[in-house]
């Protein structure tokens, strides 16, 4: 009898043991899951609050450069956050074509920051010269886009 008594002991011991680095297991699993769910919450927010209109007009002359190598626009933030003046979170394309952060500049017309209703002119420096036609600049901003058509008569 004692003999049975001493493997329940350790049968039970053993499962408590097995049942306690189970839920060990389960409560840093919980915890590693809920603050990935907090940090990509804070990043659809973000995306969220984040939108741009771009307010150029499309007849006017100032949009292609004199070298028909820049394109510059007139884009306002129309999110509820700031966006960086250095252009680092803008993704544009040009006639389809990507124009990377090193060929962009953001001049913020109004206040030192690219504040919400604030206006910047944004200028895209072009590794082809554009021809003569219609032209689609695509801006995308944390997921929100605003694109902007218009018809460059040539040199």
């Amino acid at each position: 009898m004692s003999g049975e008594s001493i493997s329940t002991l350790i049968l039970f011991i053993a499962a408590m043991l097995v049942a306690a680095s189970v839920a060990g297991t389960l409560v840093t699993s919980v915890g590693e899951l809920s603050g990935s769910i907090d940090g990509y919450s804070g990043d659809v927010s973000d995306d969220i609050e984040t939108d741009v209109e771009i307010i150029s007009d499309p007849g006017s002359d100032a949009i292609v450069g004199d070298n028909n190598q820049t394109v510059t626009l007139l884009v306002k933030n129309t999110g509820d956050r700031t966006l960086p003046s250095d252009g680092t979170e803008l993704d544009p394309l040009v006639d389809g074509r990507y124009v990377s952060n090193e060929n962009l500049s953001v001049t913020v017309l109004e206040e030192p920051t690219w504040n919400a209703g604030t206006v910047a002119q944004v200028t895209l420096s072009l590794s082809e010269p554009l021809d003569a036609g219609e032209h689609r600049v695509m801006l995308s901003v944390r997921g929100s886009e605003s694109t902007f058509q218009f018809y460059y008569g040539g040199a």
